[in-house]
């Protein structure tokens, strides 16, 4: 219940957080949920988004449900979304009344993730991550203090990290309900496990890379030797939280000359690796080895891969793709 959700993250002394925002945000994802079970006919919009991919028609409603929720929130002064990346005032043109000077939040977010496999009804999610300030531009990166992951599939579910400055990060498990506001706390404190793992999952995006690169080939026939269990859906959001859920993953997403970054930072990168980050676990660019959260954005369109999961894990990617 929303009470349960309020008393968990009053220690992070943020009431405009766990009173207004996540709330607002989960009614948000259950507003999604409902939407996607009623379009039983997903088709392109007619429209494209900034960065010219074609819009499905759950796209933009998705989109707006977020939208109307984060006008709800007096404490939300700007957001943006990968289908509309421009840092905007969340309540349209007008400035947000009430909101105050402790908290002031930017919210961005990727209202929709998963276009190219919604139409076989499979799961998809919704990607969100929550600044201090006006601007999640040319922040340092540990303005972002919470993030969330709404997960639609069999059950409508979300996953909620918050890390403030000087408290304990708390990474949550959320169930979500039909009614207005009726969602449960399933689990108190998300954690990937410790070794020895009873079973070893591994996530292989971008898998036609591994006929450019070498490194990433090798990297494959050592999970398939090892008899690691594949869990790939071709879903950025249902591949993480297979791993949050079973304790234990690695999701590999390499750059090549020919395959190059199709994650956007800002609206996917930076939220997952808080989440991930705050379970235990670690997140990095496999171009570069550094953490995701290590480098500031310059602009809402930045690209990169990704690796992130249990720790050993990303560190043995990490040896075998750049040899470090």
């Amino acid at each position: 219940m929303a009470g349960d959700l309020k008393a968990l993250l009053s220690p992070y002394g943020r009431p405009a957080l766990s009173d207004s925002v996540l709330p607002a945000l989960l009614e948000g994802i259950s507003g999604i949920a409902k939407a996607l079970n009623q379009s039983q006919n997903i088709s392109l919009a007619g429209t494209h988004n900034a960065f010219g991919d074609g819009q499905l028609n759950v796209d933009v409603s998705s989109e707006n449900l977020i939208r109307e929720a984060l006008a709800k929130c007096p404490s939300v002064i700007t957001a943006s979304s990968e289908e509309d990346p421009v840092e905007r005032p969340a309540n349209g043109n007008q400035a947000q009344v009430g909101a105050p000077e402790s908290e002031r939040y930017t919210v961005a977010f990727d209202p929709l993730d998963g276009s190219s496999i919604i139409a076989p009804n499979w799961t998809v999610g919704t990607i969100i991550g929550i600044w201090e300030g006006d601007s999640a531009l040319k922040q340092p990166v540990d303005k972002q203090i919470a993030a969330i992951l709404g997960v639609y599939g069999p059950r409508t579910t979300a996953i909620v990290a918050v890390r403030v400055p000087g408290c304990d990060p708390c990474c949550i498990e959320i169930g979500i309900g039909n009614e207005p506001y009726s969602y449960e706390i399933v689990r108190t404190n998300v954690r990937l496990a410790e070794a020895p793992f009873k079973t070893r999952y591994f996530a292989p995006a971008n898998l036609r890379a591994a006929a450019e690169s070498e490194a990433y080939m090798r990297l494959v026939t050592h999970y398939i030797e090892q008899k690691y269990t594949l869990r790939y859906s071709g879903g950025l959001v249902p591949d993480v939280v297979h791993a949050l859920v079973k304790g234990h993953g690695i999701y590999v997403s390499p750059v090549t000359g020919a395959s190059q970054a199709k994650l956007r930072r800002l609206y996917e990168l930076l939220p997952i690796a808080l989440i991930i980050e705050c379970a235990g676990g670690k997140a990095v660019d496999p171009s570069s080895g550094e953490d995701i959260l290590s480098r500031p954005l310059d602009n809402c369109n930045e690209r990169a891969g990704l690796v992130c999961g249990t720790m050993e894990e990303v560190d043995f990617v990490k040896r075998t793709l750049l040899n470090a």
